[in-house]
């Protein structure tokens, strides 16, 4: 008989996830397997985790070594394998962020952005974007726009201003004497995929500089080659005070990492904020397997140029479905905006062999791997035009 593995789940996981009639058991590259033998194109991967394909090779290597030699090391005692991937990890970091805070998600990044900022600069508030999205711990949640995360929760800490993300002016305007820091994704995942105007980073980067507040860049979702760089921020040329990192950092183990500069850092006391899993050494390794195989395995390359093919066949769309509003994105992270609600379109890609996500009601993102070949490109793009060819406007 069958285990009906959904059932199990519905049972006994709390109700807060939006969930899709797949039970996944076995991933490969950029495939994944469910427990009925289908294949699928992963456009997900764990929501930009498996960066680096699943059971990425040279990441199972390292952890089927480092499980058999030593599991937890809290900070408070040295390591080796933490040692030698705080070492790689600076050597590839922006310019001046030298001092490293290693935690278990983004948003654990985040809230120890939000703690150094204070701590730091002696002020609390943070000015952070419209449309905006940060994780949905307290602090984080805080800086996230959305009202549907943010209503249920209400009334959050005010130490949050929001401006349109985008506009330079609003953002002046915005910049009082009380403020800590200026958060911003380098390119907005959540909200659609959108990408800022070309001027408007370093624009931010400068007012940040004159009136002595911290930059503070999210690139939780964007870092580790998303984009076709290893952080997006060097898209437009801009150093921040602060980069916060998670999501594909450790090849889909659970991993955050906030850096700063010395100067900042060197604010903050003993046991003012740590983590008892953070940096432990199955992780450390994992990400340096991660970092690895991005540098050296030609995945940023891959990104790039088959990122590229994939959104020129997207913009294909527009013109040949009506039901198409625009495709848009840069590297692997990608989106297709409709006229009508994406849930219906989404589960029948998940019938013709393709799993994508989502960006609210309209948008579908594609999340994969680094490793996504243009054939899996076309598997896609052939599944999206058989969904949309039966989509009613």
């Amino acid at each position: 008989m069958a285990i009906d593995f959904k059932s199990m789940e519905d049972s006994h996981l709390v109700p807060t996830y939006q969930k899709f009639p797949v039970t996944i058991i076995r991933g490969l590259g950029a495939k994944v397997w469910d427990d009925e033998g289908r294949e699928y194109v992963d456009c997900v991967a764990g929501y930009g985790a498996a960066i680096v394909g699943h059971c990425n090779p040279r990441v199972v290597k390292a952890i089927k070594e480092q499980c058999e030699r030593l599991l937890a090391c809290h900070c408070s005692c040295y390591n080796d394998v933490r040692a030698k991937y705080l070492k790689k990890l600076v050597s590839v970091l922006p310019k001046g962020l030298t001092r490293v805070y290693l935690c278990n998600s983004g948003a654990e990044a985040i809230e120890a952005a939000i703690k150094i900022a204070w701590k730091a600069t002696g002020k609390r508030v943070i000015v952070s974007m419209m449309r905006g999205y940060h994780g949905k711990t307290l602090g984080a949640l805080t800086l996230t726009w959305d009202q549907k995360y943010r209503e249920s929760f209400e009334p959050l800490p005010s130490f949050v201003k929001f401006v349109p993300y985008g506009n330079i002016d609003k953002l002046k305007g915005a910049l009082s004497d009380d403020v800590a820091a200026v958060v911003v994704e380098p390119v907005q995942g959540e909200s659609g995929v959108i990408i800022p105007p070309s001027d408007f980073l370093p624009q931010v980067r400068e007012e940040c500089t004159k009136r002595g507040v911290l930059l503070i860049v999210d690139e939780v979702q964007t870092g580790f080659g998303r984009t076709g760089k290893l952080w997006a921020c060097e898209h437009w040329g801009i150093e921040p005070d602060i980069i916060c990192m998670a999501k594909g950092i450790a090849g889909g183990l659970p991993m955050g990492a906030t850096a700063t500069k010395e100067d900042i850092a060197i604010k903050l006391r003993v046991g003012e904020h740590t983590s008892t899993f953070g940096g432990n050494p199955l992780v450390c390794s994992a990400a340096i397997a991660t970092l690895e195989a991005i540098l050296e395995d030609g995945l940023l390359e891959n990104c790039r140029s088959t990122g590229s093919y994939m959104l020129s066949r997207l913009k294909d769309l527009e013109g040949k479905f009506k039901v198409v509003r625009e495709a848009r994105g840069i590297g692997f992270m990608q989106a297709l905006e409709l006229r009508v609600d994406i849930r219906e379109p989404l589960l029948s890609l998940i019938s013709e062999g393709v799993l994508a996500t989502y960006s609210g009601r309209t948008v579908i993102r594609f999340l994969p791997p680094l490793c996504l070949t243009r054939e899996d490109v076309d598997v896609v793009i052939n599944a999206l035009e058989r969904v949309l060819g039966n989509v009613k406007l």
